[in-house]
């Protein structure tokens, strides 16, 4: 062959080899597009994609543990449950617009209220009610336990004395319990307790109960299912006080929630106790108690109102002091002479309370403790378990912590002999006691019946004409043991 032919068909060769190398990349790319298949470029990228796969899931949906409130009032309003039955209203808008227009009223009640109002939200919280009833005592009593009303209705939570008394509050010349910061709180939150439970769980009822009486809103009740029309509190006829109540404590938790909006300024109160309670074993003048702890006198009966004379007379063994001083207090106590701690106007009571107390002797408080049942309570204040009942209206030995039984001092009842046999002479033993009792707004037959410790049905029987439902100004005839 001719080296020019030669040539020529290397050249073809070439050219031939040269096209099929091009038809197979091609068919090589096409087939990466089609196969989706990852292309050598990216392929070193693939290991890092791997890499972060593995690595450990964020999940969004994880919430950030809440932090505790340095405020009370911050915690109050994420304790508050009413807020949902509140709605658009007038009867609210028209308190929220006093509340707006008198921004001091709630600053001031604040200031006082911050003594305890930690305290009064710790023990709502304990029992899961709703945290807006801690404003209760800014409507009962601008925060003042010294309140008083034409009522007789006295205290943070304005008790009436009888009332008062069926709750275990005691009321002396020395000593009111409605006064007591601690002991009136636990009988607040035990009656509004009570109402929800009779109201089928309405906090609103209970609470135009806890203003009205049981017995104005279970008539009202009644009077609207007769016709037919809501039961629900907001179309109740209620009394005109009643009425403005329940949407007054709602507008006023209104505007806690956003004081700025309203004008208001809510001094800050620290998320921490105020107060503690010191043990005492011996009588003493709230001065004299001051003087020692370096506490101011008006602020310790601030948290001490119920002793009314100032004395540790009549009433529970224990002081509420700064949290601050109590251990001050304590270790004073400890090594100081009973006399260094009374003065001589103070010396003189023991016949004084006796003559304020019934036949049956002066009267002591006990409260329960952990761990504590009625038999060794009784065996330890040398009274019957019978007894103890019936002073405290228990009808089984049911007991709970922090609650305060009423006792008599039967030593008191021998040194008052001559009255008991003058009463007992006059009275004989089997006779009972005729009392007239003027019904009140909000009296009901059970709490009538409760009140003077007798049945129902014996209630009934003596009034045979007081009809179905009681009405203010009516008059009972109640008979009771001497």
């Amino acid at each position: 062959m001719s080296s020019s032919i030669r040539r020529s068909v290397q050249s073809d060769t070439l050219t031939r080899l040269a096209q099929a190398i091009a038809v197979a990349v091609s068919a090589t790319l096409a087939g990466c597009q089609s196969s989706g298949q990852v292309p050598q470029a990216d392929v070193a990228h693939t290991p890092k994609i791997a890499a972060r796969a593995k690595q450990k899931p964020v999940w969004l949906t994880e919430k950030p543990t809440p932090q505790v409130p340095q405020d009370v009032w911050e915690r109050m309003r994420q304790g508050f449950q009413l807020q949902e039955t509140a709605g658009v209203n007038p009867r609210i808008e028209q308190q929220r617009l006093w509340f707006a227009s008198n921004p001091s009223f709630l600053e001031n009640a604040g200031e006082r209220g911050s003594l305890y109002i930690h305290y009064i939200v710790e023990r709502l919280e304990e029992r899961n009610m709703p945290l807006e009833l801690a404003l209760l005592p800014v409507i009962e009593s601008a925060y003042n336990p010294m309140a008083y009303s034409r009522a007789n209705a006295v205290g943070l939570w304005q008790f009436i004395p009888s009332t008062g008394r069926y709750f275990n509050l005691r009321q002396t010349r020395f000593y009111d319990g409605r006064r007591d910061i601690t002991a009136s709180t636990t009988a607040a939150m035990d009656y509004l307790t009570r109402l929800h439970d009779m109201f089928n769980g309405d906090w609103l009822l209970a609470l135009a109960a806890y203003n009205a009486g049981e017995g104005t809103v279970s008539r009202a009740i009644e009077r609207n299912e007769k016709l037919g029309l809501p039961t629900d509190y907001w179309n109740l006829p209620l009394p005109s006080e009643t009425q403005a109540y329940v949407p007054k404590l709602l507008a006023l938790s209104q505007v806690v929630l956003s004081p700025d909006a309203y004008g208001v300024n809510l001094n800050p109160i620290a998320n921490e106790p105020y107060f503690q309670v010191v043990e005492i074993n011996q009588r003493m003048d709230l001065s004299k108690v001051a003087a020692v702890a370096n506490i101011d006198e008006d602020e310790l009966f601030q948290l001490n109102p119920a002793f009314k004379q100032r004395t540790t007379i009549d009433g529970p063994q224990h002081l509420l002091v700064p949290t601050s001083k109590a251990q001050l207090l304590t270790a004073s106590l400890s090594t100081m002479r009973p006399e260094e701690l009374i003065s001589p106007r103070s010396l003189k009571p023991v016949f004084e309370t006796a003559e304020d107390s019934d036949v049956e002797g002066a009267r002591r408080t006990y409260r329960v403790k952990r761990g504590d049942n009625l038999a060794q309570i009784a065996k330890a204040n040398k009274v019957q378990t019978k007894d103890l009942q019936r002073w405290n209206k228990l009808s089984g030995n049911k007991l709970k912590v922090g609650q305060t039984l009423v006792m008599q001092d039967t030593r008191a009842t021998k040194a008052n002999g001559k009255r008991i046999n003058t009463v007992v002479a006059a009275k004989g033993k089997e006779q009972k006691k005729q009392t007239q009792y003027k019904v009140k707004q909000g009296d009901s037959l059970y709490v009538v019946a409760k009140r003077f410790n007798v049945e129902m049905q014996h209630l009934k029987r003596w009034n045979p004409r007081m009809g179905k439902a009681l009405k203010p100004g009516q008059m009972l005839t109640v008979y009771s043991p001497h």
